[in-house]
């Protein structure tokens, strides 16, 4: 396995700012899961540990050549990333409907379902042109099929993170707990934003157009992280 010399801009793309984000992720995991591990806590720390998995697979394939694989460490890494909306929905819906309604079968069967489904984009890798090209720098470039398939997928799994969202902050009659939760709200908003803009880098393969969203992504999701966390981590972690 031969490894290439790394362009300054991609070593501190990959290493420095996904470097510095998943170490961020991975510290509010921990804080979370410090003072509890109850099933709430586990579930909401999955949103920050399932994005870390995926840049740290990240870390490892960004200075190969072998395209069988940087191509399949690529599917990793799309899969732990962008499968992390899933556990919002999960503790949204614990939070609305209590661990009693939302038991441990429920959440399994939810959880898994939708990795079946983040897990089936595997197809595409295997059909040619449906699914992911690198180009000099290997940078991954998607095909409109696979751009289609993860927005579709990821809506499916962000709509109803929202919606439920929504639904936990008109149950609230505690004003400093709705204060507090409009920050969750906006907090998974910004890192909502921060991937339709990987998706919509990935498929357009524009250098300038990925530099932008680097650095504007990498704000995004730090910031929405972090409010995330203001609004609930700090409660349920009690």
């Amino acid at each position: 396995m031969t490894l290439y010399a790394m362009s300054p801009t991609r070593i501190i793309t990959v290493y420095g700012a996904q470097g510095f984000m998943c170490a961020f992720f991975l510290f509010l995991a921990f804080k979370i899961l410090k003072r509890d591990r109850k099933r709430l806590n586990l579930i909401f720390s999955g949103f920050y540990i399932s994005p870390a998995i995926g840049f740290i697979i990240n870390f490892i394939y960004a200075p190969l050549t072998d395209l069988s694989v940087v191509l399949m460490l690529n599917f990793l890494t799309n899969f732990f990333i962008f499968y992390s909306v899933i556990f919002i929905v999960v503790f949204n819906l614990i939070l609305l409907k209590s661990k009693k309604a939302i038991t441990t079968r429920k959440q399994l069967t939810i959880l898994i379902l939708y990795g079946i489904a983040m897990f089936s984009m595997i197809v595409f890798l295997f059909i040619p042109g449906f699914g992911v090209t690198f180009n000099e720098s290997l940078s991954p470039i998607w095909s409109p099929p696979f751009f289609i398939y993860l927005v579709v997928i990821e809506t499916i799994g962000m709509l109803p993170a929202l919606y439920l969202s929504i639904q936990v902050y008109k149950k609230f009659e505690d004003e400093i707990l709705k204060k507090k939760w409009k920050f969750f709200i906006f907090g998974c908003c910004f890192i909502f934003t921060f991937m339709y803009g990987i998706f919509i880098s990935n498929a357009l393969n524009i250098d300038d157009f990925r530099t932008v969203i680097g650095l504007v992504g990498l704000i995004l999701a730090l910031v929405g992280a972090y409010m995330m966390y203001y609004g609930v981590g700090r409660q349920i972690e009690k």
